[in-house]
């Protein structure tokens, strides 16, 4: 299957509204548009069996972002991305959210990248929610401390404002 057939599959679930099952001008026009904003357009006729990981992590969002969902369930989403890619596939769900007023579940093990993205985060600690709130009522040291026992030094992110959380190492 190619890239463009894998995220023309989340066209699915909008019917054959071509009325022979066939995709139609629209969804052809989203699944480019996806496909562009996730910075895979070169790779639309490459097999899904022949991309990195991070570029097959990059068309499954984009299949997601086909589906024009007014809700997205993402889990690790930037998972094997480089630092470009998670900040650029962030920036896109959170547009995408804000524009379109849609919501994102995020699920992540990257404090930081929440922090800097999200409007709320649920800490959970062995399947059991531990605290909901704004980034700066979660991610405090004593409760990141409390969920993963390892210190922690939490300050501000000096542009943007958000948690930043740092492991301290002691010798």
């Amino acid at each position: 299957m190619s890239v463009l057939e894998f995220v023309l599959g989340g066209r699915f679930a909008w019917g054959p509204s071509s009325g022979w099952g066939w995709e139609t001008e629209r969804d052809l026009t989203i699944a480019e548009e996806v496909l562009a904003e996730t910075e895979l357009t070169e790779l639309s006729g490459r097999l899904m069996n022949e991309l990195s990981g991070g570029e097959r992590q990059r068309a499954v969002l984009a299949r997601a972002l086909a589906t024009e969902a007014s809700f997205l369930l993402l889990d690790e989403p930037t998972a094997n991305l480089d630092l470009s890619h998670q900040a650029a596939l962030l920036g896109l769900v959170r547009n995408r959210c804000d524009k379109r007023q849609a919501s994102a579940l995020v699920v992540t093990h990257d404090l930081n990248l929440a922090a800097q993205f999200a409007d709320r985060i649920l800490l959970m600690r062995d399947g059991k929610a531990v605290r909901l709130g704004k980034p700066e009522e979660v991610l405090t040291p004593q409760l990141l401390n409390e969920v993963f026992q390892v210190e922690v030094l939490v300050d501000a992110h000096p542009i943007s404002g958000a948690p930043r959380v740092t492991p301290i190492r002691r010798n």
